[in-house]
């Protein structure tokens, strides 16, 4: 059994090489030549696992370690008996995280009290679900659009896309790009999109650079049909617009998921899932190895502070996105290099508080986060 795995994957070194032959190649590098007379690829978003790869192949499956699978042509693999899966929600903790940042962040420098304000989350799966738990835990008003869940579920929890439009501050979007169908969300961001915000929001995309037109928001931003644009996700990255880079209030290198508990668990999802269709015996393996953050226990002192100044400074110790933004404009022909060279993002559930002139409410709002907090 011949097994070619994507050389960035993380924590993954070890686990089939006593059952297999393991090939690690860059995603560049994967080529058909490379899969030839492979059984399965464990992959990034990177590489395009379509016809021109794999015909002639003798791949029957395809594990991508990301929650994304729009580089998996999937009409062709079920045509061609190939298999294949993604690992649906293994970081959505790392983007809630971001998303955490980016408010704090957005609230201190524009001196914004988030419980004041109205976010529109688009996209309630695996992301936007705790997207949208956490803004209720600062307070915000949450909208949540999600066409096919509410479908599915109803309407109680739901609000159409119009009424965010009209009533939301912030949009934050977390939709699969899906180019066709009912539920396309190619180009979701386009002209008319942003012509029809009410309250010149600030726009949040850190799901799939094509859900947002390149054009149309930077018309957006220089017709004040928004006040500000957050990015992670770029149309045709890594050659992504200079011009919209230039024009965005945080910019970021698709690393919104990237945190070594997101990459770990997405890590673990693949290895389950060739062990489970070969039969291998792993579905018990788990990742080792994750590195500890900088200061997991560290004291926080809460005096003369508000609550939403306390759960700032909790969140900023953890990860400022501040730095991935000055990373990023200082080269941006270093994108990939930017990726692939993530330096260590722990998730909250892996710091420790140590309170200090706390109240009992805010310290079950920094658990409810995720936090541990240390009691005497």
């Amino acid at each position: 059994m011949k097994i070619i795995i994507d050389d960035k994957i993380p924590y993954i070194q070890g686990a089939f090489e006593e059952i297999a032959e393991v090939v690690y190649l860059a995603g560049s590098k994967t080529t058909p030549e490379v899969v030839k007379d492979a059984d399965a690829i464990v992959t990034r978003t990177r590489t395009i696992c379509n016809e021109k790869l794999l015909a002639g192949s003798s791949v029957k499956f395809i594990a991508t370690a990301t929650i994304g699978y729009d580089h998996i042509d999937t009409d062709y693999c079920e045509a061609a008996g190939i298999k294949w899966t993604n690992a649906p929600g293994c970081n959505s903790k790392s983007v809630e995280q971001y998303i955490a940042s980016t408010l704090m962040v957005l609230a201190e420098t524009r001196n914004l009290q988030l419980k004041d304000l109205c976010i529109g989350v688009v996209g309630v799966g695996n992301v936007g679900s705790k997207v949208a738990r956490i803004s209720e835990l600062f307070g915000m008003k949450v909208l949540k659009n999600d066409p096919p869940r509410e479908r599915s579920e109803g309407s109680a929890e739901f609000v159409s896309l119009k009424q965010v439009m009209d009533e939301a501050d912030i949009i934050t979007l977390h939709v699969p790009l899906n180019m066709k169908g009912e539920d396309t969300t190619f180009h979701l961001g386009d002209a008319e999109f942003f012509s029809g915000l009410k309250k010149k929001p600030i726009v949040i995309n850190s799901c799939r650079g094509e859900v947002v037109e390149t054009n149309a928001v930077k018309a957006a931003l220089k017709n004040g049909q928004i006040s500000a644009f957050v990015c992670d996700c770029w149309e045709n990255e890594p050659d992504l617009d200079l011009e919209l880079l230039a024009m965005t209030e945080i910019a970021t290198p698709h690393i919104a998921g990237y945190s070594k508990d997101g990459k770990a668990t997405g890590t673990e999802m693949s290895v389950h899932a060739i062990s489970k269709y070969f039969n291998l015996g792993l579905e018990s393996w788990q990742p080792s190895g994750v590195e500890l953050p900088e200061e997991p226990v560290f004291e926080l002192d809460g005096s003369g502070l508000s609550e939403q100044q306390i759960i700032s400074k909790a969140v900023l110790h953890t990860y400022d996105i501040r730095n991935d933004d000055a990373d990023f404009r200082k080269d941006p022909s270093k994108f990939e290099q930017l990726r692939g060279d993530y330096p260590i993002r722990r998730e909250f559930p892996a710091f420790t508080i140590v309170p200090k002139n706390i109240g009992k409410e805010t310290l079950e709002v920094l658990r409810k986060i995720g936090f541990k907090v240390q009691t005497t």
